[in-house]
């Protein structure tokens, strides 16, 4: 490869790499919560609603479990460290989802 091709393919890199990290930064957990909250409440159509902060809990908390037992190769002691839980509460809530 010349040194134009080199640069070229630098450049490309460099592209790709800050396109990943702007919209790494456009897309945050908080706002990703805040648009799907914005969708829920466009789309219940004035029905009465209860129960949400259980509901939004319920649909945050498995993926969070799933994702961080996969992080840590389902090391239960590395999990509820990592979690900010005691060991025991993570197995309480690994059995409630099934993970047990």
């Amino acid at each position: 490869m010349n040194k134009l091709e080199e640069s070229a393919a630098t450049s490309t890199y460099e592209i790709a790499e800050s396109a990943e990290i702007t919209t790494a930064k456009s897309s945050s957990l908080r706002s990703e919560v805040e648009r799907a909250l914005d969708r829920y409440f466009s789309q219940i159509d004035n029905e009465p609603v209860s129960n949400l902060h259980q509901m939004v809990m319920s649909e945050v908390e498995e993926p969070l479990l799933q994702a961080v037992m996969k992080f840590t190769g389902n090391n239960q002691s590395k999990a509820s460290i990592m979690l900010g839980l005691n060991r025991g509460t993570l197995r309480s809530k690994l059995k409630h989802y099934g993970m047990l």
